[in-house]
């Protein structure tokens, strides 16, 4: 089975600061039959497309401000995509034994393939967003169909979650015991019994290895409300999938330009993680914000963007970056 995508419904209202480009929204439907909301903008025909890929828990949303400050600046010259992973946000809902990286960078290829993607590309991963993006670099080059040109990754991390940080608890016996329980209770007894358990753990990264007291409020409400709606079978399903994710292999072979970005107060993906990419990725480049968590586009959104600008701008000689993006830079 191919992927299949339903017809486009655009709207200039859908962002805040987009009124040169009709914001877009579409299903694709992948090769198993899970419907991915998919969002995107800018011309088909565009220079360059940007992916954005959100992290475990959240959705696309959490992008809004990248996407709204990098089309004031690129206008119709960029193509902006980003989609909710499977089990996300209004996405649909999946088997549990397919909640895990590998199938991420299944369907990324594939929505990759339904809109028409090309290239130059600019990935740029947040979280289990910037895993995905790994995993999918560590595919065979014949199942890339876009090869990208340009990585972000935002507080991510190529393995070892389960030994650093927050993270450690994925490494306890609760995990595949959760697992169990939630894979053998019909969905409303699930919902019930393990409500207390996954998601009160997934807001406590976000508020405290998160935002601190950068994020305004009604950000981290946001992000509160993504995680709450999340469903217990994608919470648990991801967390086995997360502790047994590993790319490091993978990122010697890594050709795009890629930069880094981490937060000293992310208690998620600590600070060894991005020195370990920037190890590990022929000429990549670091910044770090000492203060920042784990929520970095909410917290430190220029460096964020400035940082995708950047990219493009590489691509684009002509035309000058949204932001600089040097102060903060580790070697």
């Amino acid at each position: 089975m191919t992927p299949q995508t339903t017809p486009t419904r655009c709207s200039r209202r859908g962002m805040p600061g987009t009124s040169r480009s009709l914001v877009c929204n579409r299903i694709v439907t992948t090769s198993d039959g899970v419907p991915l909301s998919v969002r995107h903008c800018g011309s088909h025909a565009a220079g360059h497309t940007v992916v954005l890929l959100h992290g475990f828990c959240l959705n696309k949303d959490s992008w809004n401000i990248q996407m709204t400050q990098l089309i004031r600046h690129w206008g119709n010259n960029i193509r902006i995509i980003s989609y909710d992973h499977r089990g996300h946000g209004d996405s649909g809902s999946a088997p549990m034994h397919t909640y895990h990286i590998d199938r991420l960078a299944d369907d990324l290829a594939e929505v990759l393939v339904a809109l028409g993607v090309t290239g130059p590309v600019t990935l740029g991963g947040h979280s289990m967003g910037g895993m995905t993006a790994l995993a999918y670099l560590g595919r065979p080059a014949s199942k890339r169909p876009v090869e990208p040109e340009s990585l972000v990754l935002v507080a991510t991390a190529a393995g070892k979650l389960g030994s650093r940080g927050l993270g450690r608890l994925l490494g306890t016996p609760a995990t595949s015991i959760l697992y169990q329980l939630v894979y053998r209770i019909p969905r409303a007894g699930t919902d019930e019994v393990v409500r207390l358990l996954p998601r009160p753990v997934c807001a406590a990264l976000t508020r405290h290895g998160g935002y601190g007291d950068a994020a305004p409020k009604s950000l981290v409400a946001v992000s509160a409300a993504a995680i709450n709606a999340t469903p217990s079978t994608t919470i648990v399903g991801f967390l086995r999938g997360l502790k047994d994710y590993d790319r490091y292999q993978t990122l010697s072979s890594i050709t795009a330009k890629t930069t880094i970005i981490s937060g000293g107060a992310d208690r998620l993906t600590p600070t060894w993680h991005a020195r370990d990419l920037a190890d590990g990725i022929p000429r990549a480049t670091l910044i770090h914000r000492p203060t920042a968590g784990h929520m970095l586009m909410h917290e430190v959104p220029q460096v964020v963007t400035g940082a995708i600008s950047c990219a493009l701008a590489a691509g684009r000689p002509v035309l000058a970056p949204a932001n600089q993006v040097s102060e903060g830079r580790v070697s």
